[in-house]
């Protein structure tokens, strides 16, 4: 069976700028349902492309419908719209859903003509974009090709993301913990898989209005960031201090820990929307709007912020943990990325056992929803233990990009081990590299198919990639890849044996803190990338050729990109970031590029 998963709207990131004002240019230019549009192929249970639609159409986190992503993988197996058995798409906003929101609405403690607009808006939303009308219109308009209602298959989004979890988990039975900003109605949703069988757990569910996610989305906004894009930002400020003896957030009654194991929202359902928590929060720390652009400000709410992360997914996770017997644990959903939090989790809650996949967040609910159809079916699915998934480029193809640049760059071909060699060379030194190699990633990390290298001896060489290249803040940390071999002597890798996707943070172990010097944060820990000679054999070779010349164990990694941009995808995406930026080299397959 052919099944194509799929993610994103065509209208929904017009309908936000026209109903709420969320334009491309305001803060809140991420903060809609259906981002991280993407793309995944799975015939007869096997998931042979995926690519998100931002490193097509160069959007970041890009909401709209998915025509570059589709057309890539139906090109990629040789298919048209016609061969597909399914179309699996990661949402299922049912009437039910509707009659819910308009009940809330219309009960909604706000007077009668805001009750009616908001009625309208929804409306408008529901008709234009989340119905199954407008899911099939949209299809239409953008593949030219009509759907027929029995091929289209609506997977609920949480069970998309569980779906992608178990894809790529290596586990049969195992408890899952959901956790993003909402579905179409929950935050959080928890259960366990026994046997095949789903149970979620309904009396640990948390309601959207409850959202420690969408929480921390709002600190987010609070410090001047963008919501929905840049908590990885707080998570990093965090770093930089020492955890509050009592939290704020707590204190201050803002997010209240149940005694069932659950938590609550002081202002769930506020019909003032996300931002009335900001008198809130300048009550809890002593805030005024000058306050959130200092350092040690943003360093402080940041902190608790993180705190209060771990705290309640904690107490949730205990909750669960009653529950189930189970000690294995999927994590799964935007929370996911907080990779600060997981190793705490891993370290701390009753599980043994955490996989968190490099599709946690929202790009994974295209492989998901696919992968739940399949399975639904008693489909056996086999996937990848790689993120490798997307779009790769032949020697041809990239040496013509180079001749349409050859005023402005020089290169060498170096076939075979000569590229590994000369590259590792290079990185001896003060030395920035573009790496661009074989199949794009999947997900939102690159993981060293699309990837900046540098050597992380070199303190400042954090510094040089935050400004020259980067075009970033100051405070960022990067990420380090490590021979999987090595990983134990680096980094404590608690009960890990490997970390792959780069969604765990580990203490990097004291004799190794000066010699990775750019690849340490802060608070001495790393959110570290393993690398086998199965899943990334150039890779692999590379580092070891880098070892060997220098004995350090590990090559700083981030994505190859500048700020605001997506990861870049195609040759020609390279050229333009690598002549936008100081980059020293960019290798791209067989060729060594430098500047003219």
């Amino acid at each position: 069976m052919k099944i194509l998963g799929y993610n994103g709207f065509s209208s929904i990131a017009e309908l936000y700028g026209r109903l709420y004002g969320f334009t491309p240019e305001s803060v809140d230019r991420h903060s809609f349902l259906g981002h991280d549009a993407g793309a995944a192929l799975f015939i007869d249970g096997e998931l042979v492309a995926a690519v998100e639609e931002e490193r097509m159409n160069r959007w970041k986190k890009t909401t709209a419908f998915p025509i570059n992503a589709m057309n890539w993988c139906l090109e990629q197996a040789g298919l048209t719209y016609d061969d597909i058995d399914l179309y699996a798409f990661g949402w299922k906003f049912t009437e039910e859903f509707a009659d819910s929101a308009i009940t809330r609405i219309a009960g909604a403690p706000i007077p009668a003509e805001y009750r009616l607009q908001a009625l309208g808006s929804f409306g408008e939303l529901y008709n234009n974009a989340f119905s199954r009308t407008a899911l099939l219109r949209d299809f239409t308009e953008h593949t030219g090709h009509t759907l027929p209602d029995e091929k289209l298959i609506c997977v609920p989004h949480h069970e998309a993301h569980l779906a992608c979890g178990l894809t790529f988990a290596g586990t049969d039975d195992t408890a899952f913990y959901i956790s993003d900003g909402q579905s179409e109605m929950e935050s959080v949703t928890v259960g366990e898989v026994r046997n095949g069988e789903v149970n979620i757990f309904p009396s640990l569910t948390i309601s959207a209005a409850d959202s420690l996610a969408m929480l921390f989305a709002e600190v987010t906004r609070y410090l001047g960031f963008v919501p929905n894009n840049d908590e990885y930002k707080v998570m990093g400020l965090a770093g930089f201090g020492t955890p509050p003896e009592l939290n704020p957030f707590l204190e201050k009654g803002i997010v209240t820990l149940t005694d069932d194991g659950r938590y609550t929202m002081a202002l769930a359902n506020d019909p003032r929307g996300p931002r009335a928590y900001q008198p809130l929060f300048d009550d809890a720390f002593d805030g005024t709007e000058d306050d959130r652009h200092r350092f040690d400000f943003r360093v402080k709410v940041a902190t608790a912020a993180q705190q209060l992360i771990e705290l309640a997914t904690s107490h949730h996770l205990h909750a669960l943990a009653r529950e189930t017997d189970l000690r294995d644990l999927i994590f799964e959903g935007g929370l996911a990325l907080n990779c600060v939090n997981n190793t705490k989790l891993l370290r701390d809650s009753p599980f043994e056992r955490i996989e968190v996949s490099f599709g946690a967040s929202d790009p994974g609910v295209s492989i998901g929803a696919a992968a739940h159809t399949a399975m639904a079916r008693s489909e056996s699915l086999s996937a990848p233990s790689a993120p490798y998934l997307g779009p790769e480029y032949e020697t041809e193809e990239i040496r013509a990009v180079l001749d349409a640049h050859a005023s402005e760059l020089t290169w060498e071909h170096l076939p075979g081990d000569a590229i590994v060699e000369r590259t590792a060379e290079l990185l001896t030194g003060r030395t920035v590299i573009g790496w661009f190699q074989g199949r794009t990633e999947y997900g939102p990390r690159a993981l060293g198919n699309r990837s900046i290298l540098a050597n992380p001896s070199f303190p400042e060489m954090k510094d040089i990639i935050n400004t020259r290249v980067k075009h970033r803040e100051e405070f960022r940390p990067f990420a380090p890849i490590v021979l999987e071999e090595d990983a134990h002597k680096v980094f404590d890798l608690s009960t890990k044996s490997k970390s792959p996707y780069m969604t765990f943070v580990f203490p990097v172990r004291p004799e190794y803190r000066e010699r990775i010097a750019a690849a340490t944060h802060v608070d001495h820990t790393s959110r570290i990338q393993t690398v086998g000679d199965e899943d990334n054999p150039l890779l692999a070779s590379l580092l070891r050729a880098f070892i060997a010349r220098t004995d350090v164990p590990c090559l700083v990694n981030t994505s190859f990109n500048v700020a605001g941009e997506p990861i870049v995808c195609s040759p020609a995406d390279a050229v333009s970031c690598f002549l936008g930026t100081d980059i020293d080299h960019v290798v791209i397959g067989e060729f060594l590029v430098t500047k003219a």
